[in-house]
């Protein structure tokens, strides 16, 4: 490259170029690398912990010594989530068969749960208790014992008598109720009645067959049988038909009322209306008392009966 030197002309003319260039050095620097301003810079990440406080107005910045260091971070054994925490593809996922259906099997009787071997119980329990007994031999139909087992028992009945038509005469009176033919409805009674000093006497036996389940808390019942009525002016005797109407307020014998009208030789010359009101209240497990309330109507004449009864029930 040839050496440019300027001729002495123009040196006056190149001179003050020349200061005003020295001039403008210092104003004209390379960029160099920014540094970067604390208070603008972004904020650390600052994990939370379960004592950290939610953000304030007042909180301060995070410091370097508030960030995590190495001995705080979690290790393996940290209870975690970890990958065998989530299904994997091997995992087995539910099908439309593990789902139940409309025709899935119910809980039967015969369902494995009930088919068990039941738990050992106490001998002594089991011999105390029939109803347990009975559950361990099979499981019973509930609502058919409820429907079908009598709401009354069997009772044996031995009481006094009072005449008031035959000048309160005094009398005694004995029989049985509604002795049970199987499990139909079928039942057979007997009484016996009589006056101490008047002529007063009365006996008989009849069947009756409730025609509602006997478990029932009201019943009706046809009477077919025999019956001797003897007054102080009238003795007849021969069929006995008539009807029963029984009200169990409270079953197995705890309370009853019980209607019942009978015609003696009915449609004959002689013939007697029985009616009779008996209630009847349990004061034990087995024994009862109950109040009889009669009138008998005869063509001769029309008498009446009041006894007090003691009831044992079978």
């Amino acid at each position: 490259m040839p050496f440019f030197c300027p001729s002495p002309l123009s040196l006056p003319f190149s001179l003050p170029l020349l200061t005003l260039t020295a001039l403008s050095l210092p104003f004209l620097t390379l960029p160099t690398q920014a540094t970067p301003n604390p208070q603008l810079s972004p904020p650390h990440f600052q994990p939370p912990t379960s004592n950290s406080q939610p953000p304030t107005s007042n909180s301060q910045l995070p410091t370097p010594d508030s960030l995590p260091t190495p001995d705080s971070l979690p290790t393996p054994d940290s209870r975690l989530l970890t990958s065998d925490s989530f299904p994997t593809p091997h995992s087995p996922l539910p099908t439309p068969h593990s789902f139940p259906t409309p025709h899935s099997p119910l809980l039967t009787p015969h369902s494995s749960l009930l088919t068990q071997t039941p738990p050992v119980l106490d001998p002594t329990l089991i011999e105390s208790s029939p109803t347990l007994q009975r559950w361990l031999e099979s499981i019973p139909d509930v609502r058919s014992d409820i429907r079908n087992d009598p709401s009354f028992r069997t009772r044996l009945r031995i009481g006094y008598s009072q005449f008031p038509s035959t000048d309160q005469a005094a009398g005694l009176n004995i029989g049985v109720e509604d002795i049970f033919i199987g499990r139909s409805g079928l039942t057979v009674s007997a009484d016996y009645q009589t006056a101490f000093d008047a002529d007063r006497e009365a006996y008989g036996a009849d069947v009756r067959y409730y025609v509602l389940p006997l478990g029932s808390y009201v019943n009706l019942a046809p009477v077919v049988g025999y019956r001797s009525v003897q007054g102080e002016e009238y003795d007849t005797d021969g069929v006995n038909l008539g009807f029963r109407v029984l009200l169990v307020p409270s079953r197995t014998g705890a309370a009853d009322l019980s209607f019942t009208q009978t015609w003696v030789a009915p449609g004959s010359s002689e013939e007697v209306g029985i009616s009779t009101l008996s209630f009847g209240y349990a004061v034990t497990d087995q024994l009862r008392l109950a109040t009889d309330l009669q009138k008998q109507n005869a063509p001769q004449e029309k008498d009446s009966r009041v006894a007090i009864v003691l009831e044992w029930m079978f």
